[in-house]
C-alpha cells in the first residue's frame, strides 16, 4: 500500500509573507481557504485581472492586490508561493523561480508542482485538525473534513481551555505529566472491544 508522507505542520501565516498569483477562481479559492483558516494571514496577490468576489474578500481581510502579469520580483521576501493561474507555463515558471529561491510553492492542480499541499481543515475554537490524501482525492478530505466535524464535540474548545490550566498544577518530571494526562483524558477515544 503507498503511503503518505508529508510531514503536517501548522503555519503562522500572519507572520509570513505569502503570493498568490492568480486572480481567477482557483486564486479566490485558494485565498478563502487561507483566510477561513487563517484571518490575519499575510498576503499579496497579483494578476492583470480579479474577480469582484476576490477584490471584496481582500478588502475585507487586508490582502493586498497588484494588478499586474506576474514577474520574479514578486518573489522578493516571500516565505510561500501560490500558483492560481489559467496559464500552466505561467505557473511552471513561478514554481522554477520559487525553487531556485527555496520558497515553498503550491502550483494548483499540479502536483509534481508542490511543495506542500492544503488539505481539508476543521477548527472548532483551539482545535484543528488537518486533512491530507497526498494530493490524490480533494474530494475525499472534503468528506472527512465534514465526518470531523459531526464527531468533533462543539464544546472541544472548553475541555482544552481546562486541560490546559489542569496542566499547569501537574507534579512531577515531564513522562509523569504526560502519564497523568494520558489517563485523564483517555475517555475522550472511546476505543472499539473486541
Amino acid at each position: 500500500m503507498e503511503r503518505n508522507e508529508l510531514y503536517p505542520v501548522f503555519l503562522k501565516v500572519s507572520q509570513l509573507n505569502i503570493l498568490i498569483v492568480g486572480g481567477g477562481n482557483v486564486g479566490l479559492e485558494k485565498l478563502t481557504f487561507m483566510l477561513k483558516s487563517s484571518p490575519n494571514a499575510k498576503v499579496e496577490m497579483v494578476a492583470p485581472e480579479f474577480l469582484e468576489a476576490t477584490l471584496e474578500l481582500a478588502k475585507k481581510h487586508q490582502v493586498k492586490i497588484t494588478r499586474d502579469v506576474y514577474k520574479k520580483s514578486y518573489l522578493e521576501g516571500r516565505h510561500m508561493v501560490i500558483a492560481t493561474t489559467d496559464k500552466v507555463p505561467v505557473n511552471e515558471q513561478v514554481y522554477h523561480d520559487c525553487r531556485e529561491r527555496n520558497i515553498l510553492v503550491n502550483v494548483a492542480d499540479n502536483p509534481p508542482f508542490c511543495d506542500f499541499y492544503m488539505g481539508g481543515i476543521v477548527t472548532k475554537g483551539n482545535v484543528k485538525v488537518a486533512i491530507s490524501t497526498n494530493g490524490k482525492s480533494p474530494t475525499t478530505a472534503k468528506r472527512l473534513r465534514q465526518f470531523f466535524e459531526d464527531v468533533i464535540p462543539e464544546n472541544i474548545d472548553d475541555l482544552v481551555r481546562n486541560l490546559n490550566e489542569f496542566r499547569k498544577t501537574i507534579k512531577g518530571d515531564f513522562e509523569e505529566k504526560v502519564e497523568t494526562l494520558n489517563e485523564f483524558t483517555k475517555g475522550l477515544v472511546n476505543k472499539k472491544k473486541d
